[in-house]
């Protein structure tokens, strides 16, 4: 009995404990926009051109694969009638493989864009994580949410929780007037370049 009476007086100071806690330090929850504060930073813009220079490099290096599959194609439609079977099947053999080779390359360009994106973004996002990390411990912030995304966390929020400019102002940037037109959302990785569908050669000796 002694113990149960124990046990009780222990859940009892605990709860006693946790709400003095509770009390002495109130839940403060912040949010932000992820993506509207990455839209106003300077690296954004600097991101986005990089990413646009390296997209058209893998564009060209795709256009130059697909342009020796065109003028291979072409004159192998031209000369099949006149091919032995054994020079045929060798030409049809190269434009299959030019064909492989860029869907293979149109696959890595796809990676290799995600890849460098993520590469450029990570010291801004590490610097817009370390200003939300001050301001959440200068304002008292329990928590901060993200209120991105189709699915966000923040479902609703009273606009003095909205920390975002708060973070603009952490970084040295001025936050756009209040009413003044969105900004984009940052840096979204552009399309890998994608040719019109490679056909496969199709001629045949004339009997």
């Amino acid at each position: 009995m002694n113990k149960i009476r124990l046990a009780l007086a222990a859940v009892v100071l605990t709860f006693a404990t946790a709400t003095s806690v509770l009390a002495q330090a109130p839940l403060k929850i912040g949010y932000t926009s992820v993506s509207y504060v990455l839209a106003q930073m300077p690296e954004s813009k600097q991101i986005e051109s990089q990413l646009k220079t390296y997209s058209s490099q893998l564009e060209a290096q795709l256009k130059t694969k697909y342009t020796e599959y065109q003028t291979k194609g072409e004159a192998y439609q031209k000369g099949a009638s006149t091919m032995s079977d054994v020079v045929r099947a060798d030409k049809e053999k190269e434009l299959q493989n030019i064909q492989q080779s860029i869907q293979e390359f149109q696959r890595n360009a796809d990676q290799s864009l995600q890849q460098r994106q993520q590469t450029l973004l990570k010291p801004a996002l590490d610097k817009l994580q370390k200003a939300i990390d001050d301001v959440a411990k200068e304002s008292g912030y329990t928590y901060v949410l993200n209120s991105d995304g189709d699915s966000p966390v923040l479902l609703h929020g009273p606009e003095e929780g909205n920390i975002s400019d708060l973070v603009l102002k952490k970084m040295g940037i001025t936050p756009p007037a209040p009413g003044a037109a969105p900004t984009a959302a940052a840096t979204p990785a552009p399309a890998a370049p994608k040719p019109a569908a490679t056909p496969a050669p199709s001629g045949k000796k004339k009997k």
